[in-house]
């Protein structure tokens, strides 16, 4: 009964949270500034600063690398907490230990410390000071709280959007890192790669280090090189400091458990790292350098061995993650759930594809939300998917189902749309089973969490 009423209330905080403008649901411009976040933790004791921590910015690869790098911490006996996003089943995903779900009572204490805390101040006459706080914001602050309460040892957050405004930028981290830097929701960061480097090096600190992945453009470089100039932050950049190497190993099923074996040379290091990867596609090397040398950098006495062990522990869910299909289907090799969604990402999914399973058949089912460019992306499918299946991507994002379908037509994929998304998921599992080939779901995180839910076993679960 006990662990029943936990369930009913943590439905109902996340229920009450769901009531604040959710800006990843429902962009709006003019939103991001840092005076809240200050406000509401300096109404919960400073509550941002329970613990050393890490923090991860860049267009892409962020949420990898803040999986290894908290992997690394667990590994050499750290409690750490982490932050990431999106989640797929349970906003919860985002406030873990290491990938792995916090007691229900720090998840309930912490949900009653926060929302006393806010609606003392929604009742307050200083509120009218304060532009009313998003939904991002109090996850942001419910994370912090529930790590305090967890009495974690360290914590890495990765930021939301941007860096520089981000509800995650009031954090005092040890250590910095930053990915590659692509256009990327310009409506709000800027419309050059320049313009949005900048943004994301705002969460580079004074006298903290701070490690960047390589970047394409010179002029980018110089952006984090003359910011952390100005406030005396030590500047690493991964491709000056490591030389790596990458070897695919051969994978056929769920089972697989790592995909590539890497070697990572550096002087931070007393000898090369070598390893293997959960993840998969040659960036990930790249992602693993940098989260290794983060971790060396604030625990300079670390034992490689542990860096490995937690490299090679490290996962995340949705990224390239192969799973066993219901014994209904089971014909159907594997489903790989990627929730990649844009042109770079999928190129790099398509390319792990054909390293890994280049004797497969390959079934694809795609959803995408309405701004992505599906004219760039659907060619990525051509000569490597035998059908795809084509739907929305859930309820939550706009989509245009017929903009993707023309898309299809034009590169002569052959396809079946349906907006029906749940019988889609079925129909293109089935499709597999039939082809004895591998189910791949990719386009949207949101579309892999539909399938996820759809096909998790559960007692109410037809399939």
């Amino acid at each position: 009964m006990k662990n029943n009423a936990q369930d009913k209330d943590l439905l109902q905080f996340e229920e009450w949270l769901n009531s604040f403008l959710n800006f990843e649901k429902l962009p709006q411009k003019n939103m991001f500034w840092l005076d809240t976040m200050q406000h509401y933790c300096s109404l919960l004791g400073n509550v941002q600063n329970n613990c050393p921590s890490v923090h991860v910015a860049g267009s892409k690869g962020k949420g990898s690398v803040c999986a290894m790098i908290s992997s690394i911490l667990e590994e050499a006996g750290y409690k750490t907490g982490l932050y990431t996003s999106p989640h797929i089943i349970t906003f919860l995903e985002r406030i873990s230990r290491n990938q792995k779900l916090l007691s229900k009572k720090v998840y309930k204490k912490s949900a009653v410390q926060l929302k006393e805390c806010v609606q003392n101040e929604l009742n307050s006459a200083s509120q009218k000071e304060h532009r009313p706080i998003t939904w991002f914001e109090l996850v942001t602050l419910y994370a912090f709280l529930c790590f305090k309460n967890a009495k974690m040892d360290w914590a890495v957050y990765e930021t939301g959007l941007g860096g520089r405004l981000d509800a995650t930028n009031i954090i005092n981290p040890k250590v910095c890192c930053i990915g590659p830097i692509e256009l990327e929701h310009t409506e709000f960061l800027g419309d050059t790669v320049e313009k949005i480097a900048a943004e994301k090096a705002g969460i580079i600190k004074p006298d903290t280090p701070v490690f960047v992945q390589a970047q394409e453009k010179d002029s980018v470089r110089k952006v984090f090189i003359d910011r952390a100039k100005e406030l005396n932050a030590p500047i690493y950049f991964v491709d000056e400091v490591c030389k790596s190497s990458i070897k695919y190993t051969s994978s056929h099923s769920f089972k697989q458990k790592s995909f590539m074996e890497v070697e990572i040379r550096s002087e931070f290091f007393k000898r090369p790292l070598k390893t293997t990867l959960r993840f998969t596609g040659d960036v990930q090397v790249n992602n693993a350098a940098l989260a290794a040398l983060a971790v060396k950098s604030i625990l300079p006495d670390i034992d490689e061995k542990i860096i490995e062990k937690g490299l090679a522990r490290a996962s995340l869910p949705g990224r390239f993650e192969l799973s066993r299909p219901p014994k209904k289907f089971k014909n159907c090799l594997s489903i790989i759930y990627d929730g990649a969604h844009t042109f770079n990402s999928i190129s790099l999914t398509m390319q792990t594809v054909r390293e890994l399973f280049a004797d497969k058949i390959i079934t694809l089912l795609f959803a995408c939300a309405k701004d992505k460019d599906v004219n760039s992306i659907v060619p990525l499918f051509k000569n490597r998917v035998e059908k795809a299946f084509v739907t929305i991507p859930g309820l939550v994002k706009q989509s245009d189902l017929q903009k993707v379908e023309q898309a299809f037509v034009e590169n002569k994929i052959e396809y079946s749309a349906d907006s029906d998304f749940k019988a889609q998921i079925v129909n293109a599992l089935t499709f597999a089973s039939q082809t004895k080939s591998i189910l791949l779901v990719t386009g949207s995180f949101y579309l892999v969490s539909e399938a996820k839910k759809l096909l998790n076993k559960n007692p109410g679960n037809p399939l």
